[in-house]
């Protein structure tokens, strides 16, 4: 049995029809065609598949659609405005914290939702929010880097 979701993706309201079971990453990949939320473990174990669901990380393998009726979910699309970076992003291309490029999409969005809730982490801070995301290229170095100068940027006036 289907039934219709309301809720806003990047800024725009939606409404769609969904089944109890749908997965939210399946509904942003297959019904949306939102393909930067990569699809990684299945079980939550390693956070590629992280949005935002109100400005805080979600893993999207594991939460259902309809759970987020009404709620306001960000995907790594949602970053950048009219072609251009987001400062998060640019700090990813600047300090090589992405290499082969499948966690990027999580460890940005759980990065930003951070940065939100934190403008100037800690090291420490950085790593406990980014610790439900697993890399296996970077030995996390150049993302803990990225993010930093990202904060650094935001502190800086405009």
């Amino acid at each position: 049995m289907k039934r219709i979701l309301r809720i806003q993706v990047n800024g725009r309201w939606r409404e769609d029809a969904v089944t109890d079971s749908t997965l939210l990453i399946d509904y942003l990949r297959e019904q949306l065609q939102l393909t930067g939320t990569k699809q990684g473990c299945d079980g939550g174990e390693c956070g590629a598949c992280t949005v935002l669901v109100d400005g805080r990380p979600r893993l999207s393998c594991c939460t259902f659609a309809a759970s987020v009726e009404g709620r306001r979910v960000e995907t790594i699309e949602s970053q950048s405005t009219n072609g251009r970076l987001s400062p998060l992003q640019q700090a990813f291309h600047e300090k090589l914290g992405a290499q082969c490029g499948f966690c990027t999409p999580g460890m940005i969005m759980a990065a930003e939702g951070l940065l939100r809730r934190n403008p100037q982490p800690s090291e420490a801070e950085i790593r406990e929010a980014l610790g439900g995301n697993l890399c296996r290229c970077t030995g996390y170095v150049k993302i803990i880097e990225s993010v930093q100068a990202a904060a650094t940027a935001q502190g800086e006036p405009a």
